[in-house]
C-alpha cells in the first residue's frame, strides 16, 4: 500500500496520503479517549466515590440541557435504555439527580440534577477548567476556540 508510481491517477499514492490522514486522527483519538476516560473515572469519584465514570457525563448532559427524558439521554449517548436505567438508577440512589413527571406527558418523567448532585457537579468541574487552564495556558484563545469547534463539528456528526 505504500508503494508509489504503480497505480496511476487514483492509485496508492493518492489512496496512501489519505490513509496516513485517518490513520493519525484515529491514534491521536486513541490516545484522547483512553485519557478522557480515566479522567472521567477521576472527575466521576471526586463527584462521589461510588459513581462510575460513564455516568459523569450524564451530570454534564444534565447540568447544560437541564431536565431530560431517560430515552432523549439514551439516544445522545448512542446506548440501550437498560444501560441508562441503569446508569440513572445509581446517580438517584447517591441523591445526584431525581424524576419527575414530565409535564407534556404525565405518563413520562423527567431527570433532572438535585440540588446536592448540580452543587456537587459544579465544584469538580470548576477544578477540572482549572486544570485544562493550566494545561493550555501556551495556546492562544483562537486555538482553543478553534479546537472546541473541530470537537464539537465532530462530535455533531458522530451520531451519523
Amino acid at each position: 500500500m505504500h508503494g508509489s508510481g504503480s497505480g496511476g491517477e487514483h492509485g496508492a499514492t493518492a489512496g496512501s496520503g489519505v490513509d496516513h490522514e485517518f490513520l493519525a486522527l484515529e491514534r491521536e483519538l486513541a490516545v484522547f479517549l483512553r485519557r478522557a476516560r480515566a479522567n472521567s473515572g477521576e472527575m466521576a469519584r471526586e463527584v462521589h466515590p461510588d459513581l462510575e465514570a460513564a455516568a459523569y457525563g450524564l451530570l454534564v448532559r444534565l447540568e447544560s440541557a437541564g431536565s431530560q427524558r431517560a430515552t432523549d439521554l439514551a439516544a445522545y449517548f448512542g446506548v440501550g435504555k437498560a444501560t441508562m436505567s441503569r446508569q440513572l438508577r445509581a446517580l438517584e440512589g447517591l441523591g445526584l439527580v431525581a424524576r419527575e413527571t414530565d409535564p407534556a406527558d404525565g405518563r413520562a418523567s423527567l431527570v433532572r440534577l438535585t440540588g446536592e448532585g448540580l452543587a456537587r457537579f459544579r465544584s469538580v468541574r470548576d477544578a477540572r477548567r482549572g486544570r485544562y487552564a493550566r494545561k493550555l495556558a501556551g495556546w492562544d484563545r483562537a486555538e482553543i476556540a478553534e479546537l472546541a469547534r473541530l470537537l464539537h463539528h465532530f462530535n455533531e456528526r458522530a451520531g451519523d
